[in-house]
């Protein structure tokens, strides 16, 4: 397989996993991760060893998510994205997800999440810069 074929191959894998994240079904997903597969959280300093346990926190976090991946970049061996999730109980909470995905023969090694909150922008600046919107 060369290297374009390898990145396409990534992608689908990562896409596949949010995928499968955004219809519940967490087991189904947890069969793209490889066997010593570790997952980290750094902003809080969690490590989540093992597909079990990944499996495990994804099927119990609080409320129903739904996912839209606004944005994916392969090279080599490494997936990055950049997803909107929405908590389809309560449409005000909202979050983004900043994910580094590394990938092994067709199978997920390694993620990790940065989850980037959003704050008020200075006023020092306003004359500079717009206003977006919120997503």
């Amino acid at each position: 397989m060369g290297e374009r074929e390898r990145e396409d191959a990534n992608r689908a894998a990562v896409l596949r996993l949010w995928g499968l994240f955004d219809a519940g079904a967490f087991e189904a997903a947890g069969e793209l991760l490889d066997d010593e597969f570790v997952c980290e959280w750094p902003q809080s300093r969690e490590r989540i060893r093992g597909r079990d346990n990944y499996v495990a926190v994804n099927a119990r976090y609080p409320g129903r998510w739904r996912i839209a991946v606004r944005r994916v970049v392969a090279a080599c061996d490494t997936v990055v994205t950049e997803a909107a999730l929405i908590n389809a109980d309560d449409p005000a909470a909202r979050a983004t997800a900043v994910s580094f995905f590394e990938v092994r023969d067709g199978r997920i090694l390694r993620q990790t999440d940065y989850w980037p909150e959003p704050y008020e922008a200075p006023t020092w600046r306003a004359k500079w810069v717009e206003t977006m919107e919120r997503e």
